[in-house]
């Protein structure tokens, strides 16, 4: 029997596992709203929670994680968005509030914003930073896991637009427009295996971290890489998900000087798990790092998630 297949929802394909019924297919393809959360908790550092697991096949459906396990939310971010409300189109502004840099090529920008983002892990916004016109973001959190209801955490490859931090005045206006973008976390399904190259980490963090706290027994792979070594800014952020209990983390770089011994050499794409096509791929990076992976994913049938870091 195929591992996967494929089936016709209004008028557009969708591919699903077999066992799924069209309605579980279609939810997660984003084809229909979502109803709110299995458990209506709210992530540690995150807006609103993420939609309802995602129900497995028949012959593999998973009980879910017991309400114990799931850590308490703030009482004053108890509100769980319905599907109109995460749908809805947002217009915020805010300030910078803080810049710092993680990395050679990579800087750390914290906005304050009027009202808390309303948003699924790994889903983007149209942001425009001061002298920097608008670019496609995903908020995540800091390093150590943080963020506060109504910031929005971005890390930024530095480039021919950004020089030194000190570039993007704190108190600068932000605005931001969205959420944009399919490649969010999607709770269910079969392994969950993240890469990232270079500031792709901060939506892999942000979409890492709602997973283990989400489904904590749910497997996961990760494979980081960076062009310079320097630039494996993520660490702090590795020993949490370490502590949860992820096993397989890989760290890798595109150049062999100055490289820890932890480190390996090569792109991404060379140091992922071996795939199946029930596993579930969330990429984030350059243009070439995501592309080599969606190849991959391709050719043994797995659903992958690309997220394009400008």
């Amino acid at each position: 029997m195929r591992a996967r297949c494929s089936l016709v929802v209004n008028g557009r394909a969708v591919r699903c596992s077999p066992g799924e019924t069209p309605l579980e297919a279609a939810l997660a393809e984003g084809m229909i709203a979502p109803v709110p959360g299995l458990h209506g908790a709210n992530l540690l550092g995150q807006g609103a929670a993420p939609a309802m697991r995602r129900s497995q096949g028949r012959r593999a459906r998973e009980a879910p994680a017991p309400l114990s396990e799931i850590p308490e939310s703030d009482p004053a971010s108890a509100h769980s968005p319905g599907p109109q409300e995460r749908a809805k189109q947002q217009n915020l502004k805010g300030s910078i509030t803080a810049v710092r840099r993680l990395g050679p090529g990579i800087l750390e920008v914290v906005a304050t914003l009027s009202r808390r983002p309303l948003h699924e892990p790994g889903q983007a916004f149209t942001v425009t930073l001061p002298g920097l016109g608008a670019r496609s973001l995903c908020p995540t959190l800091r390093v150590d896991g943080s963020a506060e209801i109504n910031e929005a955490v971005f890390h930024i490859p530095r480039d021919a637009e950004i020089g030194d931090p000190e570039e993007l005045i704190l108190g600068g206006e932000v605005k931001l427009k969205g959420p944009i973008g399919r490649s969010h976390y999607r709770p269910g399904g079969g392994r969950l295996v993240l890469a990232a190259s270079g500031a792709g980490f901060g939506p892999i963090w942000a979409i890492a971290r709602a997973a283990r706290y989400i489904e904590p027994g749910r497997d996961m792979a990760l494979s980081i890489g960076a062009r310079d070594a320097l630039d494996l800014y993520m660490r702090e952020s590795l020993d949490w998900l370490r502590a949860t209990g992820v096993g397989r983390i890989v760290l890798c770089t595109e150049r062999g000087r100055q490289r820890p011994p932890d480190v390996r050499l090569g792109p991404v794409g060379a140091h992922l798990p071996q795939l199946r096509a029930t596993d579930v791929i969330h990429v984030a990076g350059d243009i070439g790092t995501v592309g080599a992976v969606q190849a991959l994913a391709g050719a043994v049938g797995a659903r992958c998630y690309p997220i394009v870091v400008e």
